[in-house]
């Protein structure tokens, strides 16, 4: 699945190029729940198409209702508007009509007829696959592109927004078996650019897993080949040292925001006597490697086991610990004379 960001804004150019009017919406601050987060972006044409989301749907309607004019982008003179907020929910009327959680609250910047040339600019550089900060001045409309090295939040102030963009998640797969069958469709759907690497023919002949690209070299080389970032994840999944302890050295090198193996309890201490013994691992590096993969929910299938370790990965990826539900620890604790999970009927 491709990044959802550069979709909204590829199609936003689309429509200004076409020298059609169209509004981008941000939602920058929200209070109590809220279906979207800080960041999550929807643009809407005049015509009513609409790419992105920043809601369940109620608002999104309501915006649609709203933007059928085309006084609604352009002052009377027949230039585009300055940018402005807009707030939804702050009374209960308002969040059961938009169907917003109990106490949700959102508030949406609105930018018009953004400049096709800018976007333009902001398009190549993120399919090149760089960062960029996109800078609003809130009182003209104004927009500047700057490189940046690193992600970082959503800052609004009362004269500009700033945003950063760049590629979308990647997660890199080692061994195609059935289990990587599910995790790779469960990532797909949750917004990562999956890529399976299986050096072995027997596994490359029965893959089939739509919208995910496949290598067949050695795991180490693509893990090298693929310029881990801090928005990839690498996981290996084959139980086979020759294939997965290589990969997983280059990944305990790189910025990768999570690093994973699956296997027993068993298996993974010895993997990290292993990884320090023979191939000098500091114990910092052996920190960051999350084995066993997956969070403790009972799981006994390969498709529970999937679901298991993409809630790690999410978890992961939106910064959240989540201790209590480490798998040795409870599995070590609910079953001391088993393996962590089910891991071990699949080796």
């Amino acid at each position: 699945m491709e990044n959802l960001d550069l979709i909204v804004l590829r199609t936003l150019r689309h429509w200004r190029r076409q020298g059609r009017h169209a509004v981008l919406a941000t939602v920058t601050r929200t209070w109590g729940a809220s279906p979207r987060p800080v960041g999550s972006l929807m643009a809407l044409c005049e015509d009513g198409s609409v790419v992105g989301s920043v809601s369940g749907g109620c608002i999104e309607d309501d915006l649609i209702a709203r933007f059928q004019d085309v006084a609604m982008f352009v002052t009377p003179e027949g230039m585009p508007r300055r940018p402005q907020w807009d707030c939804y929910g702050l009374s209960a009327d308002d969040a059961h009509r938009f169907g917003l959680p109990c106490g949700g609250t959102l508030e949406l910047l609105l930018e018009f007829d953004a400049d096709a040339d800018v976007l333009d600019q902001l398009v190549v550089q993120l399919e090149s696959g760089r960062l960029v900060q996109r800078t609003v001045d809130l009182g003209s409309g104004r927009v500047v592109l700057t490189p940046v090295t690193r992600p970082c939040a959503l800052v609004v102030t009362p004269h500009e927004l700033k945003a950063v963009f760049g590629p979308g998640y990647r997660m890199l797969l080692i061994g195609a078996g059935q289990l990587t069958e599910y995790l790779a469709t469960m990532a797909v759907f949750s917004g990562f650019a999956v890529t399976v690497c299986d050096p072995r023919e027997e596994y490359r002949r029965g893959w089939s897993v739509p919208n995910v690209a496949f290598a067949d070299g050695m795991p180490d080389d693509a893990v090298q080949q693929m310029k881990p970032d801090r928005r990839t994840c690498i996981i290996a999944l084959t139980h086979d040292p020759k294939l997965d302890d290589l990969a997983l050295i280059e990944a305990l090198e790189s910025p990768a925001f999570y690093v994973g193996a699956i296997g027993s309890r068993r298996n993974n201490a010895a993997r990290r006597a292993r990884l320090a013994e023979h191939f000098a691992l500091s114990d910092a590096r052996l920190a960051r490697l999350h084995g066993p993969v997956g969070i403790y929910i009972g799981s006994k299938t390969p498709a529970e086991i999937a679901v298991s370790i993409m809630a790690e990965v999410i978890a992961a990826r939106n910064g959240v610990q989540r201790p209590d539900l480490d798998v040795a620890a409870n599995k070590q604790k609910n079953d001391p004379d088993t393996t962590a999970q089910s891991f071990m009927a699949l080796l």
